[in-house]
């Protein structure tokens, strides 16, 4: 059974990148574009330039995209990460003590998810293995020559 589960890891783990990365990306679109609900829920958008929401916003929507793509995920993952840590800690732990009760559940659950990313990597189906097969092909040495 552990080597079933094992050799799925990288799909699962490309899914579940997947999934983090649109969940992140639409949080942005919303927040910018003012679909799924807008900002906040209101059907609004945030004002360009506001800080930090319009800032989160923009992290959010090439972060999350990034990472749904599989595309710089580490890089990508690291920075969507400290945003949300930000997030959490500067907008919602000074309302009160725990997640349930400040309403920073989605960003502590984002934050810890696109940590994860950042030690685990892409996994499949990611553009970074894609490039990462063509670099490594590309740095192979072309066959020498034989003498007879």
């Amino acid at each position: 059974m552990t080597g079933r589960l094992n050799s799925a890891q990288p799909y699962a783990l490309g899914l579940y990148r997947i999934v983090v990365g649109l969940l992140f990306l639409c949080h942005g679109a919303a927040s910018l574009f003012g679909v799924l609900g807008g900002a906040a829920g209101t059907g609004g958008t945030l004002d360009a330039g506001s800080w930090p929401g319009w800032y989160a916003a923009v992290i959010q929507l090439v972060g999350g995209a990034l990472v749904l793509l599989g595309l710089g995920t580490r890089v990508a993952a690291f920075v969507a990460a400290g945003s949300m840590a930000y997030a959490y800690f500067k907008v919602h732990q000074p309302n009160a003590l725990w997640p349930m009760e400040n309403g920073g559940e989605a960003a502590a659950m984002f934050c810890w998810a696109l940590l994860l990313l950042v030690f685990t990597g892409s996994g499949a189906f990611g553009l970074d293995r894609l490039f990462a097969k063509r670099s490594a092909e590309e740095r192979k040495p072309a066959a020498e020559p034989v003498t007879v």
